[in-house]
């Protein structure tokens, strides 16, 4: 039975479905199958959307087929005495996803299991992972290591989804592990899925009682995983394409701070523009100007400060910012005084916490204001000075001309 006729036998439910174990070499092999319903977009993808997500370099001609999708389940957190005693691999064909589990059913079957993942790393491009720069890849490194292999198989360019969803969700969120972003960005949460702190115990023991249906909530915990990230990968690479779909501000304006941490300076602008009328209003505004100035459009920069102070956002900053605007770049004396002053009026009001950020900064325009009125003073001197230097010349002159 071809694949076709696998995924036909699904009868449209949508559920994954398991082929029969199979031990391939001294290993344990399992495959999951997946409808392409449930994967909308996926074939669509393109590098150019993938550069906009990461700094990753990246094929021109990256075709989504060749994308890795891994995850591993080990013996522990980490050191010396951790194995990965799994390794799950899935992929989208034109049918639908596909996702090959390697199990070491004990430590013997090690080096075929990293045969096999070897062997199928090799058919792909990009790597994409959920914390896997830090996990999951330094281990699979340290086993091949340990086993005298090559890890040059390793050496893909790596989308780990896990800093590219903190980016874009970390300030609404908070916590941004794989079960939460399926509850809350996909909304799809899980039912009866095994915790990932209980996998090493029930892996344990597994290889005391040899019960092998110990593994089966892990097998299920891994495969979704799997699939997962090629879900949560689409989705966000949807939302970069499409950032007016986004609901909520917060996450508008963390997708303008991370474009703008990759260079796409115009993207990025477009996210705070959009952020502007939300509840994260004040740092958007505040991290367009920023932006502005930062590419010496500092005239723009001073409109989307005085912007904010029309509409009464953004605190005491932007009065800062345009005093000094004003001070630096305009020369402007009497209005960067004047701007200081009201920043500082607007600090005074009771209504205004005042914790020590609050006291720290009151005490920073106290400075700018004595400075700026020492300022103002001196160029007022100076202008009275070489207004009496011209009249006396003036008058000499008149005097030699009578003479």
């Amino acid at each position: 039975m071809n694949l076709r006729d696998k995924l036909r036998a699904v009868g449209g439910t949508g559920n994954a479905q398991k082929r029969p174990a199979e031990t391939a070499g001294d290993c344990q092999h399992l495959a999951v199958y997946r409808p392409m319903e449930e994967f909308p977009g996926a074939l669509s993808l393109r590098a150019e959307t993938l550069r906009m997500m990461s700094d990753q370099e990246l094929p021109d001609d990256l075709d989504p087929r060749r994308i890795l999708y891994l995850d591993t389940e080990t013996t522990g957190l980490g050191g010396s005495g951790t194995v990965a005693f799994l390794v799950g691999m899935g992929f989208l064909t034109d049918q639908g996803f596909e996702v090959h589990q390697f199990l070491m059913r004990d430590y013997p079957e090690e080096p075929y299991l990293l045969r096999h993942v070897a062997a199928g790393m090799g058919r792909f491009d990009v790597l994409c992972t959920f914390n896997g720069t830090t996990f999951d890849v330094p281990l699979l490194e340290s086993r091949f290591l340990m086993n005298r292999m090559d890890r040059e198989c390793l050496d893909l360019p790596h989308l780990d989804l896990l800093h590219m969803c903190r980016r874009l969700w970390k300030l609404r969120l908070g916590r941004c592990n794989l079960g939460r972003l399926e509850e809350v960005i996909l909304g799809k949460p899980r039912v009866d899925d095994l915790p990932g702190s209980e996998v090493p115990q029930r892996y344990f023991t597994y290889l005391k009682t040899k019960q092998i249906s110990l593994l089966d909530d892990i097998l299920r915990h891994n495969a979704q995983d799997i699939a997962t990230l090629c879900v949560l990968l689409n989705h966000m690479a949807d939302l970069y394409l499409h950032p007016e779909q986004i609901t909520f501000g917060e996450d508008v304006y963390s997708m303008g701070r991370a474009l703008e941490r990759l260079h796409r300076t115009e993207s990025a602008r477009r996210c705070y523009r959009l952020a502007r009328k939300s509840r994260v209003g004040d740092l958007a505004g505040s991290a367009l100007a920023v932006s502005y100035r930062r590419t010496g459009e500092r005239e723009q920069a001073a409109e989307i400060w005085r912007g904010m102070i029309r509409e009464r956002r953004g605190g005491v900053t932007p009065y800062v910012e345009l005093a000094k605007h004003e001070e630096h770049y305009r020369k402007n004396i009497p209005e960067a005084l004047r701007l200081t002053e009201l920043a500082i009026s607007l600090l005074n009001e009771p209504s205004l916490r005042q914790g020590e950020t609050v006291q720290q900064t009151k005490n920073e325009l106290q400075y700018r204001y004595h400075r700026l009125r020492r300022k103002l003073k001196e160029t007022e001197n100076h202008g009275n000075y070489v207004g009496v230097q011209g009249q006396q010349g003036h008058e000499t002159a008149a005097g030699r001309e009578d003479g």
